[in-house]
């Protein structure tokens, strides 16, 4: 199981890590929380996995919205 999750949960950091070098630059600064969503989501699933990782990678952007004062949140 684990080498079928390995390739995946690269592809997934993969993806944030192009996220982070692209989209991420044309608007920088619109992330309420410290670190950053993307780094957020890339640390979350490269300690813990792709489905728990992604699981608190969800649950941190759901809590991203203008009613929400943000601040320092590390992964757990």
């Amino acid at each position: 199981m684990s080498q079928v999750a390995s390739p995946v949960k690269w592809l997934a950091l993969g993806l944030i890590r192009a996220y982070q070098m692209t989209l991420s630059r044309m608007i920088p600064g619109t992330c309420r929380f410290i670190p950053s969503c993307s780094h957020y989501g890339y640390e979350a699933i490269r300690r813990y996995g792709l489905w728990m990782g992604g699981w608190l990678t969800v649950r941190r952007i759901s809590r991203c919205h203008p009613w929400n004062p943000g601040g320092y949140d590390p992964v757990p």
